[in-house]
């Protein structure tokens, strides 16, 4: 059942095809050296209906030539062929760099349905406020074009020593004539001003319908354009029950509305589930170096030389909750991309508590948070809640039925026609 659904869904669109031909229309000889292979992605993305903004936007996200040293775009680590997830091609669950040697210390995670991703902030929610929003695991961006900034000049990502050397790049680009076009004529001429409007640009990329196609099965069914099969059914009951999955309480869905807009499958919270520690991560070598995730924020938007705000301990451990939607395509999983397999991100939640030793070396549980912090863990809502003597919350056909339904989440769909 498995192996049909799969190939089902291997091939994965972004809403239309496109002409190759209309793409590289726009694309004269760069100055610098561009990875053609970066820049034939681009063209399963239908651009008819973007404005020039939007289209200099995806010129810029797939412009190899912005990395220092050239050869890393923002496509490299958000392939649109793995709904814009990557990691520049490694192995080990996190990204690297325009550095061979450099790699950073978490998953690069999808860009797909952010659009109306709240600020960061806090909602309360069962009688206690909790934090909310944001880009980035932690958070720390509180808007798209907040977001678009930051890989540029990450020494372990994009690897630009300043804005003007950004800028310098994207001024003799083969669309710097169009930069102009878009944000006027002298728009170069302060570096700064300058780089808002690249990050604008890849924002406004990011807000169209490529990003947030909804072409699942899910969202065809929501419609009324599809069925989904007994086991796909099942997968959503056992989803949404509170009784065994429970996965529907931070993955949100709405499947009443049966507008598929209203289930984005995130609650764009955050949450501490003890992962275990990933040994494939360079950096976790050293055995001081610990992610602590959202007690360790530091908001883009902080101004240089301000000190960064407390650490809140109550925090240490939380990280973002991503959407579910193209799941089946964005391995590896997880803040730390610890699993390769989406069957055993699924176990992990219902066998966590009651199988520790399944995913903890002898058994030990949350070996990638210090112990002062294992408190900050969720065991209370279900199935975390089960012990071992208790047996898990899920059986394994159940699991299998859970991962089928998350099948149905991957865009491109093509329903039968009768």
């Amino acid at each position: 059942m498995f192996q049909r659904t799969r190939l089902q869904h291997s091939k994965f669109a972004l809403a239309v095809r496109v002409s190759a031909a209309i793409f590289f229309l726009l694309l004269a000889p760069a100055p610098r050296a561009q990875d053609p292979f970066i820049l034939s992605l681009a063209t399963a993305i239908d651009q008819t209906s973007f404005t020039l903004r939007e289209r200099l936007g995806l010129r810029l996200f797939f412009d190899t030539s912005l990395s220092e040293p050239a050869g890393v775009a923002c496509a490299s680590c958000h392939d649109p062929r793995r709904a814009f997830t990557g990691n520049n091609s490694t192995m080990n669950g996190v990204a690297r760099g325009s550095r061979s040697d450099q790699f950073g210390t978490r998953d690069a995670p999808t860009v797909m349905y952010l659009a109306t991703a709240p600020r960061f902030g806090s909602v309360e929610r069962d009688g206690k406020r909790v934090p909310v929003g944001g880009f980035f695991w932690d958070g720390r961006a509180d808007t798209l074009e907040e977001q678009a900034k930051q890989p540029l000049f990450n020494a372990v990502e994009m690897n630009n020593a300043d804005t003007p050397a950004l800028i310098a790049k994207v001024a003799k680009s083969a669309y710097a004539a169009e930069f102009r076009q878009v944000w006027g004529d002298t728009i170069f001429d302060d570096p700064e001003t300058a780089l808002d409007a690249v990050a604008a640009s890849i924002a406004a990329f990011e807000r169209t319908r490529a990003f947030q196609p909804f072409t699942s099965k899910f969202d065809y069914v929501m419609r009324g354009e599809a069925q989904f099969t007994a086991q796909e059914q099942r997968g959503l009951s056992l989803f949404t029950l509170r009784q065994k999955g429970n996965c529907a309480q931070c993955h949100s869905v709405d499947v009443a509305s049966r507008d598929p807009q209203k289930s984005l499958f995130t609650d764009f919270g955050f949450h501490a589930l003890g992962l275990p520690r990933s040994t494939r991560i360079p950096k976790n070598a050293d055995p001081a170096f610990v992610d602590l995730g959202l007690c360790e924020r530091v908001p883009v938007s902080l101004a240089k030389g301000r000190k960064p705000p407390a650490q809140d301990p109550a925090t240490c451990g939380f990280f973002k909750t991503p959407t579910l939607r193209n799941i089946t395509v964005t391995a590896p999983y997880m803040h730390n991309g610890f699993f390769d397999n989406l069957r055993d991100a699924v176990a992990f939640y219902a066998t966590r508590d009651t199988d520790p030793a399944r995913w903890y070396p002898g058994g030990k549980k949350y070996n990638d948070l210090p112990a002062r912090y294992h408190a900050n863990v969720n065991v209370e809502t279900p199935p975390y809640q089960r012990r071992p003597q208790q047996g898990p919350q899920l059986s394994k056909v159940e699991i299998d039925d859970i991962v089928e339904f998350l099948y149905t989440l991957t865009d491109g769909y093509k329903p039968e026609r009768k």
